[in-house]
């Protein structure tokens, strides 16, 4: 997939929506640096209900979820209502932090903007909790299956928590994590993702010793867990009352 002209002809389906779009970013695969030709596009943002629907007896939707087809390859778009979305900030949510701060950026605003500069505070010790789960639940899927997906996941989330308890930043590339941790990082991690884009459900297959690949999993389980107890990140997020204001002042104003 041509990733510059996907995000043109994402824009116009982005535009398109019931009500108006903060922003909307590509997550998933292509956002981790593994897609397959067929692989799904994932699309994640944050839409703006009217005042009449959060106040009114008729509620609007606080998630909303499309589904389709295009050329062949599955397309879907979630998107939380702002309100809910801050929300989901200020707890311990790597996957809303991913989405707000991608890279690929399919729709944006001066609210975006706003709480791009905002993400910073947002970040604490205990995402590191939010990683380490996903991690436990996507090896235990590569268990079952063998498939190279869920191994990549495992590795693409741990290298995320121990760069984020690190650094404070939040990177999700597996392949600029790499780079960025490599006293962590497989050096077979190449391998694995170049393999993955000849087939979205691939396995193993002997590429890495299956035994090796379960060690690496554990030492770099061990790693979060220190760079946890290392971290100098604060233990709560600072952004309630900024983030607070920009609600208020984006619902009552609009975009």
């Amino acid at each position: 997939m041509a990733l510059d002209i996907e995000l043109e002809r994402l824009a116009a389906i982005a535009a398109d929506q019931p009500d108006p779009l903060v922003f909307a970013t590509v997550s998933g695969a292509h956002l981790y640096g593994f897609p397959s030709e067929d692989s799904d596009v994932d699309l994640r943002g944050v839409h703006l209900l009217p005042a009449a629907e959060l106040v009114g007896l008729r509620e609007g939707e606080h998630t909303r979820a499309r589904m389709w087809r295009a050329d062949g390859v599955e397309n879907d778009l979630v998107t939380h209502d702002l309100g809910k979305f801050v929300r989901l900030l200020l707890r311990r949510n790597g996957y809303v932090l991913e989405q707000l701060l991608s890279p690929l950026v399919v729709h944006t605003t001066a609210a975006h903007a706003e709480l791009v500069t905002l993400a910073p505070g947002l970040v604490t010790r205990h995402h590191a909790h939010h990683y380490a789960g996903f991690a436990r639940t996507q090896s235990r899927l590569f268990d079952r299956t063998g498939e190279l997906k869920p191994l990549l996941y495992t590795f693409r989330v741990l290298l995320t928590g121990i760069h984020l308890m690190r650094t404070g930043q939040v990177v999700a590339d597996l392949r600029k994590l790499a780079d960025l941790c490599p006293d962590a990082a497989p050096a077979y991690l190449g391998d694995l993702v170049a393999a993955k884009r000849e087939a979205e459900h691939g396995a193993l297959d002997g590429l890495v010793a299956a035994d090796a690949v379960r060690a690496d999993i554990e030492r770099l389980r061990a790693a979060l867990d220190d760079a946890h107890e290392a971290s100098a990140l604060a233990e709560r997020p600072e952004g309630y009352d900024a983030l607070h204001d920009l609600l208020v002042r984006v619902r009552l104003a609009g975009l």
